[in-house]
This record gives C-alpha cells, structure tokens and sequence, in this order.
C-alpha cells in the first residue's frame, strides 16, 4: 500500500532564524525554500498528489501565485517539485481535480478535456477522472434507496465525467494510469460507481467522499466497492483524502493499493493535543502536545485585549519573551520543570482567557494544559528523534508558534508516520 502525500504548498525556509522568529532576509519563497524530501533528506512518502485546483488557472483561482502555476505547467509537476532527481524518477505523481474547492458550484468548473491537458503538462504518472463531491453518507440505505436528489444528481455528473475522461485520456498512453473516482450516498451506491467504472474500463479507483467520515462509515464504504473490485483480478482502489492516517493499517485486507493523506503534518498544528509523532518501540505511535507561544504582537484574541485595555501589550511581550527563554533554559538543562510550566502557563491564560467564562473555569482549563505539557516536556521526545529537522532544531520544534515551526513538526510526524506505516503493513 502506498502512502500519497497530497502537496499544498508545504515547504518551510532552512535558514529560519528561531531566536529572531524571521526568514532569511534574502529569502526567495518557494527557490530558497525546501519541500519534506529536501528537509528530512528523503521522502517520507512513496508518492505525491497534486490537486489541480490547488495549482488554479483562468477558470478556478487556486494557491499557487500565477508565476507558479505558469512555471509547474511549462516544467511538469516532477520537477517543480524537485522529485526529478535519480532518487525519486520512479516515484508515483497523481494528479486529481480538488472536489472540495468547487463543492459548492452546480457543476464542476473543468472538462474531461482539459483535465487531460492538465495532467499531460504535469506528466502524472496518475489522474483521477472529474468528481462532484457526495456530502451524505447513509449506512443503511440500500439499493438506489436513499440519497438527495443532489446526491442523485452528482452520483450520475461523476460516472458521465469519468466515461469521458477515460476516452479522453487514451491519448497520454502507457505511461499514464486514468483512474476512476467513486461517489455515493451509501455502500450500495459506491458499489454500483465501482461496478459502472469497472464496465467502463478503468481499473484502479478511488474512493472519494471519505474526509468527513468516521472509520466505521469508512469500512463500510471501502467494504463494498472492495468486494466489485474483487471480481477484477488487475483492479485495486486509492482511497481520496484518507483522513484517519493512523487508522490506516485497519484497511490492509481490502484491496487498497494507495491512499493520500495530509493528517501527519496537519495534526501538528491543527489537533488539540495529538502534535508531534513520536515512535515507541515497532508497534505505536506517542503523541505530544505542542507548547503554544504564539507571538504576542501578532495574535487576535491577545490583540483584542490590548485594544480592550485589558492588559498591556508591554506586558505580553515580557511574557511571551520569558516563556520562549524558560523553554529553552529547560531543554538545556538550566532551569526545572515546573520553572518552565510555570513561564508558559502564565502566557497561555490571557491567550484561553474570556469575558463570558468565570475564572474557575480557566483555571480548571490551565490545569489541563499543564499536566498536557508536563508529560511533553518530561519526556523531551526531540531529544529521542534522529530526524534532520528534531536534530536541527532541537526544543524549537515542539513549539506551536508560526509557519516554520509548525510545518517543521509536521514533515516530521510525515517521516515518523511513514516508518509506522511499513512496519505495519510488513507485520
């Protein structure tokens, strides 16, 4: 099983400077910047996804800057993001359309058509067909039961799409894999995608849809496409914006033969407490939670304070600066453990502070996050990491405070998740 890592732009600047929080100040983004298999000093994927609505053109704004899009069309996606070298020639580049970025439009924005174009300038070695996202998931419907006329609607706008997109793509050749995107409102339905698919040729497909569900709703859906699938003897399924990456070995006795996801590197900086990966021993995952020092000029809800008159912005920024200098003291062994709570605590309650809760309640709130942080920075897990970046940054990387840092800490739980993810997959 392959794990596809689906690319936003995630890079970080090498020359970071921590103790002055800036960029190298003649910093070009993106040229002087390194993507995760530059950091780490390999690839902590066995592939990458690239969303075309990620990379946008005249139809559909995406997040790369016009120059970029220009450049990632005139030079292929391998190269833009320098996966051309002798290292990575072989690696799997999969290109999809991005369902969710026009969700909310009648029809999608693209043709089979010029979705070819696409993955022809990128020379993918994979490309999803033209999908038209299916919100609803109804475990117990059966048969064409159930589902939304719009379910209904943009079940048969996805398999028309994927019919001529499979025709269409006939063009880019061997060296070329189309694959099919399944939509549905229930198991039976997905059942039925896969089975139109299959008829219509294509023999690899991807479950889409699957962002919003829970693993249980997931089995379900893998389950009955898995047994369609199963009638092909050279078919084999790619499941679309895997979101439970840790529950991913649970899939392994389906046919699955890839899966994308980004829930390593987001969990460093969007999960509550799950931030920095850790392996402990062949079989788990530890998980840490990141300090927050957010910085004090540049935070909302410390800002609205200061503004508010509350409190001074003199004063966050004497805070900020010690439980920065408390954190670091500790990593070096010149300052104890509850020194350094203390610094951080005092720092986090204006941060978590709120005119419609009663003090007892973020008291009971700051209790929580010291016992979070205690066990983090007990066990100093970045002292127990041999990663590129752990080794580099040291105490820097546990913490939550700015781009640098957090996709730090993301690229690498995407190292720590793949090591995970073989050990897994080969028990």
């Amino acid at each position: 099983m392959k794990f596809v890592f689906a690319d936003s732009m995630d890079y970080v600047d090498p020359k970071f400077d921590f103790i002055k929080d800036q960029t190298a100040p003649t910093r070009r983004p993106y040229w002087d910047d390194q993507y995760p298999h530059e950091v780490l000093g390999f690839a902590p994927y066995d592939g990458m996804l690239v969303s075309r609505a990620i990379v946008g053109d005249h139809r559909f704004p995406g997040k790369y800057t016009e120059a970029q899009a220009m450049r990632f069309r005139r030079v292929g996606a391998r190269k833009f993001l320098r996966l051309d070298g002798p290292t990575h020639a072989d690696m799997m580049l999969m290109g999809d359309c991005g369902a969710f970025s026009y969700s909310a439009m009648e029809v999608p924005p693209y043709t089979p058509e010029d979705t070819v174009e696409f993955y022809a300038d990128g020379g993918f070695t994979h490309g999803c067909s033209i999908d038209h996202i299916i919100f609803e998931f109804d475990p117990s419907a059966s048969g064409d039961g159930g589902g939304s006329d719009l379910a209904h609607e943009r079940f048969d706008i996805t398999l028309d799409l994927a019919d001529r997109f499979l025709r269409a793509s006939r063009g880019l050749g061997e060296g070329f894999t189309p694959i099919g995107v399944v939509q549905g409102w229930s198991p039976d339905s997905m059942a039925r995608a896969a089975h139109s698919l299959l008829a219509m040729g294509y023999r690899y497909l991807a479950i889409g849809g699957l962002v919003p569900l829970k693993t249980e709703a997931i089995h379900k859906a893998v389950e009955a496409v898995d047994a369609v699938v199963r009638c092909k003897s050279d078919a084999r399924m790619h499941l679309l914006g895997f979101a439970k990456a840790d529950d991913i070995g649970q899939f392994s006795r389906y046919r699955v033969a890839s899966f994308d996801t980004t829930s390593p590197l987001i969990r460093a900086f969007k999960d509550a407490r799950r931030n920095y990966y850790l392996r402990d021993g062949n079989r788990t995952i530890s998980y840490y939670t990141a300090v927050r020092i957010p910085q004090a000029y540049e935070n909302n809800a410390l800002l609205r304070q200061v503004k508010s008159g509350r409190l001074r912005q003199e004063t966050l920024a004497h805070m900020e600066s010690s439980a920065l200098s408390a954190l670091r003291d500790y990593s070096k062994g010149r300052l104890d453990l509850e020194s350094v709570l203390d610094a951080v605590i005092d720092y986090a309650k204006p941060l978590h502070w709120s005119p419609r809760e009663q003090e007892q309640v973020l008291d009971r709130r700051m209790a929580t996050l010291r016992k979070q942080y205690r066990q983090t920075l007990e066990a100093r897990p970045w002292e127990r990491c041999r990663c590129s970046i752990c080794t580099n940054c040291g105490v820097e990387v546990i913490v939550y405070r700015g781009s640098n840092r957090n996709k730090r800490r993301g690229i690498h739980n995407l190292g720590v998740f793949r090591d995970h993810l073989r050990q897994q997959l080969a028990s």
